[in-house]
């Protein structure tokens, strides 16, 4: 990049199923207003302002200019992003890109979603082509059972309880997150009796329906060096994305979501790494799904392919494992999809800094990818360092 970026404050809201309390403007209100005082600044000092939300989710149609005020974006330059779950992290790259042209110093980078207006299910399953795109045709539900069902035909050993055990960790990783919206003392046992959605898909391992907004300020260096104490440096992005069709999922293997392990081996390529598990400390990626995760692990190259599942049931990707992924709880704990995926890089932020208070893994943690995942297919890694020399 032009000129070097980093996170030099941010906030987020409480995260809940309702949030009756505040309308969409006072809710994201409160993330902007914690990323102002935890960055030490004013409104004044923003150059530009980025929203991220999937307006029709809520049924509301240009959110960046009804919700103007809320966002302090009154009289300042900005873009609306919508790219599905994706959204919050498209919204980063689009203020860091910004900055490292050079076009502005400092910029205000917001997420958010108000699920309890809308219904968005319904939406998800009226956007695919209605005979190749028919596995959605029950909303993303739909989807991640078939990338269950392949998963556990492709790989012998991989069955449910494996699954079960990714919900666990999550939930009880977000019980440790005062912000997150599910914090559930919960069992494997649990998970596998818990009512079925799609099968093998059960309740327990599906994300839930949040509301919540997450903001974040990023600056060029001087500033960066100049107003934060403990900067966060954005060091390299990468988005890929393609269209998937039912028949994709014959072959797991072959087929699956190749734009994460496009996307993934791109960001490495940036960064000079080739062995992702040892170079970073800390994994914050978009798991919609338990199955999802195990995916992850996968196509991040944590581990070969198939052996996603021993990775959980080995627990090397707990807290205090070798290779943490989700402290924060994940998607499958909170999910505000317009800030999920910036919350993925706020929580890494987070971990960093070292202010991630319970759910702070117990090492030095000084580098950090993130991952994002939305509709067709849509994915985008970063990676953030604690100083410009890691």
């Amino acid at each position: 990049m032009k000129r070097n970026v980093a996170i030099i404050g941010g906030g987020q809201t409480y995260h809940a199923a309702r949030r009756h309390d505040v309308d969409q403007g006072e809710m994201v209100n409160e993330a902007v207003r914690r990323a102002l005082a935890d960055a030490n600044m004013t409104m004044d000092e923003i150059d530009a302002v980025f929203l991220g939300n999937m307006e029709f989710f809520e049924g509301v149609h240009l959110t960046d200019c009804w919700l103007v005020n809320s966002t302090g974006a009154y009289g300042k330059p900005g873009v609306k992003v919508t790219t599905g779950g994706t959204v919050g992290a498209t919204t980063t790259c689009v203020g860091a890109h910004h900055v490292a042209s050079g076009l502005f110093d400092r910029v205000l980078c917001i997420g958010f979603e108000k699920q309890e207006e809308g219904d968005t299910n319904a939406i998800l399953s009226g956007v695919a082509h209605p005979l190749w795109g028919r596995n959605l045709a029950g909303g993303a539900i739909g989807y991640f059972a078939m990338m269950a069902s392949a998963y556990m035909s492709l790989w012998k050993g991989a069955t449910p309880e494996h699954s079960a055990m990714v919900a666990v960790k999550a939930r009880q990783n977000a019980r440790k997150n005062e912000y997150a919206h599910l914090k559930l003392d919960i069992t494997v046992k649990d998970v596998l009796e818990s009512r079925v959605l799609t099968d093998p898909i059960r309740m327990l391992e599906m994300c839930p329906a949040s509301n919540g907004a997450c903001a974040m300020i990023l600056a060029e260096e001087k500033t960066a060096k100049k107003r934060s104490k403990k900067p966060v440096w954005i060091r390299a992005m990468d988005t890929a994305h393609n269209e998937q069709f039912v028949l994709d999922w014959r072959d797991v293997q072959q087929t699956r979501p190749i734009f994460s392990r496009v996307s993934a081996a791109r960001l490495y390529k940036k960064l000079g790494v080739t062995k992702p598990a040892e170079y970073f400390d800390v994994f914050e990626v978009y798991e919609p799904v338990t199955w999802a995760e195990i995916l992850w692990y996968e196509d991040l190259g944590l581990c070969a392919p198939g052996e996603g599942f021993r990775m959980i049931e080995k627990g090397m990707t707990d807290i205090e494992g070798p290779i943490p992924v989700n402290p924060s709880g994940g998607v499958l704990s909170t999910n505000c999809i317009g800030a999920s995926a910036m919350l993925r890089v706020w929580e890494a932020a987070l971990q960093i800094r070292g202010d991630a208070g319970e759910h702070q893994v117990p090492k030095d943690v000084r580098r950090a990818m993130t991952t994002a995942y939305g509709g067709t297919n849509w994915t985008v890694t970063m990676g953030l360092s604690k100083t410009l020399d890691d």
